[in-house]
């Protein structure tokens, strides 16, 4: 089957559709949203429901690169890498019924919050923002531009520079404007799209390939054919050593496969990967802003139990089209040689990742073809929206707070709308060397460099809660040790790359023939040990830093009085008292200050009670109360209530009350979710 032309006038105008409804809803959203306050910019006030925040989780996760990369790895390798999506439906669950009653019981916004809150101290705190930071710069930003731009090329021929850059400033406006609102509204539409986009993509390939079993039948007879790709290509050479690698592996139709299997050995999987993915779905702040968003533990229980169904979609939507592709493009996606795969797709690595472009526009109609470039928009989209606002939040309240105490509330707005701009510009100019990346299993490469930094962030997080006996020296030498050996680890698999199939392969042993799995699973458990053992030879943490923030005591919170519970806020921010709270300038206590862009926070018994906004109306001009306006800056606001202890408390059991009914029915269908997702494990192996 070749593929068809470019797209037609129909599919633009289906394009500017798209535009047009996203850019409504962020609106709408930003105009109906409280974006003057820290919790209603970074949190959305708490006030979503189980729906939006459940498929905000979705499209969060399922962005352009997994279209690209799941799709590709399902063309080169088969079923194997859905068992991701699989585990992530498992993992979801211990986020909502474990991981985020702590959190809301701490009171925190951001992970590294909790990392102060619960050790004390700034060290771990740091640690974690900044490789926060990196992480999301220069993976997840970098490969899913990567991936975006592949299918605009593929689809469109449009400059790579120009979509690239219109996508990116167009997400950051919804992002910097309207916050976690406007981003989880818009990724409702975005969920709707992108499922709605690639069932019917799945439904018509599945059509021509003749359905489920004709896709197992004809994927394992999917090999090049050397003859036709000569007479194309007539000064191709070719070697038998890459000729080798082209025939479907014989565990393709397998998820969980042998222990030394190179793409997924189950036990390097289970004891490896899975705690790899625990920091990803129950520790990254990403993916638990969104849950922290809901209205309460219900609805955060609720949203994760509907973005585990979601999480069956992609075997179906994305992996399975991936291996059709393979199918009908078995002479482009399979290259016979690196100069082969420099003819069809510009990289000597491989080709796979072209699966899902070429599907689309070889049997999608006219206006259908438009419909799945905005759905890869929208997952491109939803991707870039998660990460600027994830980052902007750990920036902001972490690093920011830190290094300026005396912060203002309105001064942490504007500093995480214009870390949203600084993430704007990296990404740009981080675009020319996206284009240069390799192709290869793009899927494959980013878990990779996840699963050698990511396993000691698990531990800690899994002992934090879990282990009251955890003090801050064990979790700080338990996560230095991992992350120094997965530093050398991956500057070792830079150094050692794997050759392409016409060169012989002579790295180190313990490089070419220890999967990363079994790196992930060393390194976890090597860093688990190392804190449990630093733990027990030092004293023990302080009741006040387990109280709130760990399982034990969200379990013996009952027993705990208002005033023994550790203050949801810093209180190294407060100031001394002052009678009256009073403004650098002529302030009045309705919110209105003549000459002052500060504020004062009123302590009372060392607990902050008070914050007066100070930054008044700043003069009449028209075009800065726009600009306010735009920016959601109240330049009127009132003064703020900051809570105390017991009003932290009436608040916890409040988000964390769950009626008889509503938990009978949530149980029932954690056990059926759970259940879901073992049989997958089970039909997909055997």
């Amino acid at each position: 089957m070749a593929a068809s032309s470019a797209m037609e006038v129909a599919d633009i105008v289906v394009v500017a559709l798209y535009f047009v409804l996203v850019l409504a809803i962020g609106f709408l959203a930003m105009w109906k949203a409280n974006r003057s306050t820290v919790s209603g910019y970074f949190l959305a006030g708490r006030s979503m429901n189980w729906a939006a925040v459940g498929a905000s989780l979705f499209v969060s996760n399922i962005g352009s690169e997994h279209f690209i990369g799941l799709a590709g790895s399902g063309a080169a390798s088969g079923f194997g890498v859905a068992a991701w999506e699989f585990n992530a439906l498992l993992l979801l669950q211990l986020l909502g019924w474990l991981f985020i009653p702590v959190y809301i019981l701490s009171g925190v916004y951001t992970m590294p919050e909790y990392l102060a809150k619960r050790f004390g101290g700034q060290r771990l705190k740091v640690y974690l923002a900044t490789l926060s930071l990196v992480l999301y710069i220069f993976t997840k930003l970098s490969v899913n531009l990567y991936t975006g731009a592949l299918f605009i090329q593929e689809s469109l021929g449009w400059n790579l520079y120009l979509s690239i850059i219109l996508l990116i400033g167009m997400t950051a406006i919804l992002t910097v404007t309207g916050g976690l609102v406007a981003v989880i509204y818009t990724d409702v539409i975005q969920a709707i799209l992108m499922i709605g986009g690639a069932l019917t993509l799945t439904g018509i390939s599945l059509y021509e390939v003749g359905g489920l079993e004709g896709v197992r039948t004809k994927y394992m007879l999917a090999t090049p054919n050397i003859t036709s790709i000569m007479l194309s290509y007539p000064n191709l050479t070719y070697s038998n050593r890459c000729l080798s690698h082209v025939d479907p592996k014989p565990a393709a139709l397998k998820i969980l496969r042998g222990p030394t299997d190179p793409d997924l050995p189950w036990p390097g999987f289970l004891l490896g990967q899975t705690p790899a993915s625990l920091w990803y779905w129950c520790a990254d702040q990403v993916i638990v802003q969104r849950v922290l968003a809901a209205k309460n533990i219900s609805h955060v229980k609720a949203s994760t139990i509907m973005a585990g169904f979601l999480k069956i979609l992609p075997m179906f939507i994305i992996v399975i089209p991936g291996m059709i592709a393979r199918i009908f493009f078995a002479d482009d996606l399979i290259c016979i040689s690196p100069e082969h795969c420099m003819e069809v797709c510009g990289s000597p690595a491989g080709c796979s990742n072209i699966a899902y472009p070429r599907l689309v526009m070889s049997v999608m109609p006219t206006g259908l073809r438009g419909l799945m470039l905005a759905v890869m928009i929208a997952a491109l989209m939803s991707d870039l929206d998660s990460i600027f606002n994830s980052a902007s939040t750990i920036f902001t309240l972490d690093i920011y707070k830190m290094l300026r105490k005396q912060s203002t509330s309105r001064e942490l707005l504007i500093v995480g709308r214009v870390t949203v701009v600084f993430l704007v510009v990296i990404s740009i100019a981080w675009v020319p060397v996206i284009i240069e990346m390799q192709g290869g299993q793009m899927f494959y490469y980013t878990q990779e460099v996840c699963n050698y930094l990511s396993p000691p962030i698990a531990a800690m997080f899994l002992l934090a809660v879990l282990w009251y006996r955890c003090n801050e020296t064990g979790a700080f030498w338990g996560a230095v040790t991992g992350f120094v050996l997965g530093i050398i680890r991956l500057t070792l698999a830079f150094i050692y790359r794997e050759p392409h199939c016409d060169q012989p392969d002579n790295r180190p042993s313990f490089i070419k023939d220890v999967h990363f799995m079994y790196v992930a699973a060393i390194l976890f458990w090597v860093s688990a040990l190392v804190t449990v053992i630093v733990s027990l030879l030092t004293p023990p943490p302080a009741k006040e830093q387990i109280k709130m923030t760990t399982l034990w005591g969200l379990r013996n919170r009952k027993k705990l009085k208002p005033e023994q519970m550790v203050d949801l806020k810093d209180t190294s921010n407060a100031l001394k008292p002052l009678n009256p709270p009073q403004c650098n300038g002529n302030a009045n206590l309705n919110g209105h200050v003549a000459l002052s862009d500060t504020s004062v926070t009123v302590s009372q018994n060392g607990l902050p009670k008070q914050e007066v906004d100070c930054y008044g109306d700043a003069g009449n001009s028209k075009c800065l109360q726009a600009i306010n306006w735009f920016c959601g800056m109240k330049v009127d606001s009132a003064s703020t209530q900051v809570q105390s202890p017991q009003d932290h408390e009436k608040m916890v059991e409040e988000l964390l009350y769950e009626s008889p009914r509503m938990k009978i029915i949530l149980n029932l269908a954690l056990v059926v979710i759970c259940g879901i997702g073992i049989f997958l494990f089970v039909y997909f192996t055997l």
